[in-house]
């Protein structure tokens, strides 16, 4: 049962910071919160199947200022792929993915720093 709600838990984090990005115009735009939770688990998913591709072709997402570019790509493709699943989103070309990928690791940084001060995380 803890594993379902850790799911739910991160689930709606990474929604709220979604919703919250969206809403700062940094990149992207979603309808609603709603959108923001599909948003989400389409994410989720489409950056597991990325991860999982990236994997098999024998490309490590390593750490250093490499790796972190490399995720930035990485999520900013993930980002362009889930705007073409989800209704209410939108991603304003590369460039703007690129710029919403920043963004949503920035805010969920300080929605886990703040949620972590509470004892909540």
């Amino acid at each position: 049962m803890g594993v379902v709600w850790g799911f739910l838990i991160a689930l709606i984090v990474s929604a709220i910071v979604i919703w919250i990005v969206g809403k700062l115009g940094l990149g992207m735009t979603v309808s609603g919160f709603g959108g923001a939770i599909i948003a989400a688990l389409v994410i989720a998913i489409v950056a597991a199947v990325v991860s999982w591709l990236l994997g098999l072709l024998g490309i490590s997402l390593g750490g250093g200022l490499l790796g972190a570019i490399v995720l930035l790509i990485v999520a900013a493709v993930v980002l362009l792929i889930a705007d073409r699943f989800v209704s209410g989103l939108e991603v304003n070309g590369f460039v703007g993915a690129i710029v919403a990928a920043i963004a949503i690791a920035v805010v969920a940084w300080l929605l886990n720093w703040l949620l972590g001060l509470l004892g909540l995380v």
